[in-house]
């Protein structure tokens, strides 16, 4: 066949075809080998790290976040709250946080890196209930030395918002504080530090 019997236009649209349905071809090819770069459910289950958006979260407001398979709860305390915590420390059993219940930057009056935002696992050191968010100031059923925290209805065990145990409670111990790290002032990643701890 001549040269003069070549239609370019019809092979230029036919090699144009070819390029599109084979780089189509080749993403979803990819797909199943990028998908194994991301963790498994299991893998997340075993600790990965979780990351949490707290741009939207208001203040006195709590977060759940699952981690571990475990729900950790993110509280955007107020200004009246962190003065409520210093106020409480006679009516708590670990008012400093002497039992290893938080990492070494978390060992403080407000077990946080910062006042404002702070981090636990949701379960109760008793039997492993989940206690209740109360943020009420001195409700009936809790008594007047109440600031708010948390409520375990399980047996009654009592939390302050930093998590830290009442008196003559069946918890013996504050709720635990896990590794975390903030990625930038709306974004924290849960289940692992700045050290690189998990």
């Amino acid at each position: 066949m001549s040269a003069q019997g070549v239609d370019l236009k019809k092979r230029r649209m036919l090699i144009t075809a070819t390029a599109g349905v084979g780089a189509v071809g080749v993403g979803f090819a990819l797909v199943p080998f990028i998908s194994y770069w991301q963790p498994s459910a299991r893998a997340k289950a075993l600790g990965a790290p979780e990351e949490a958006d707290i741009s939207k979260l208001e203040e006195g407001a709590l977060l759940r976040v699952k981690w571990r398979g475990k729900v950790c709860w993110i509280v955007n305390r107020s200004e009246q709250m962190l003065k409520d915590l210093k106020e409480n420390t006679d009516h708590l059993l670990d008012p400093d946080s002497e039992a290893p219940q938080q990492p070494d930057y978390c060992k403080n009056w407000h077990r946080s890196i910062k006042p404002k935002y702070w981090v636990a696992v949701g379960i109760c050191t008793h039997l492993g209930c989940s206690p209740t968010y109360r943020p009420d100031v001195a409700p009936a059923d809790l008594g007047p030395e109440w600031k708010g925290g948390f409520f375990c209805p399980c047996h009654g065990s009592k939390f302050d918002l930093a998590g830290r145990v009442f008196k003559g409670v069946p918890a013996p111990k504050n709720l635990v504080v896990p590794p975390h790290k903030y990625l930038s002032d709306t974004r924290i990643l849960i289940g692992e530090d700045a050290g690189g701890a998990a």
